[in-house]
């Protein structure tokens, strides 16, 4: 069992800039970020494997989101720039992409339990 805690969520106007952390109890092995907004299905942002480092992002926020870790921490962060009103919303973290899993469908074993991120015009 892998527990998740994520933080660095909060309140910031559009154009600023936030990083999100989640700490893993254990090696996580991959973990990826996802947002989910009321209303509005679950979205997949970025993943990022901890052996190699590869990471893999939606189209809807590369080139503004920026996925890394610190293996020695069992940590993953997500720094977020640019922020615009839209990417509003409460912010998950999850471990242990299942075998054969998509990453951006959520297809992991364990997930953390949010923070919210919101973003004022």
């Amino acid at each position: 069992q892998v527990q998740l805690v994520e933080s660095g969520g909060g309140s910031v106007q559009a154009g600023g800039s936030l990083r999100l952390s989640c700490v893993a109890s254990g090696y996580p092995y991959n973990m990826g970020w996802f947002r989910q907004a009321p209303g509005k299905e679950r979205e997949g942002l970025a993943t990022i494997y901890f052996g190699s480092g590869s990471t893999l992002y939606a189209d809807s926020v590369k080139g503004r989101f920026t996925i890394s870790r610190d293996n020695a921490k069992n940590t993953a962060y997500l720094q977020m720039n640019s922020l615009k009103p839209e990417d509003t919303a409460m912010y998950y973290c999850a471990a242990h992409l299942l075998a054969g899993g998509t990453w951006q469908k959520g297809d992991f074993r364990y997930w953390g339990q949010g923070t919210q991120v919101t973003v004022s015009s």
